[in-house]
């Protein structure tokens, strides 16, 4: 699994000067690292912190 969590992690990072959904595959990415390794668990953790509070802010924003 960590060489198919690489694979598409490295390809996801390609993907962010190559034309592609970067923003969807890296989250994939660390998704299958984050099985088996505990740094890419932090950092997904991390990623979907981010998401919400960027969510939560927009929608504060989007009430007014």
């Amino acid at each position: 699994m960590i060489v198919v969590g690489s694979t598409v992690l490295l390809m996801g990072i390609a993907m962010i000067v190559l034309p592609g959904p970067a923003v969807l595959v890296i989250p994939v990415g660390l998704s299958v690292l984050a099985t088996e390794l505990v740094w890419a668990r932090r950092l997904l953790n991390k990623l979907k912190s981010t998401f919400q509070k960027g969510k939560e802010k927009n929608h504060a924003r989007e009430t007014k």
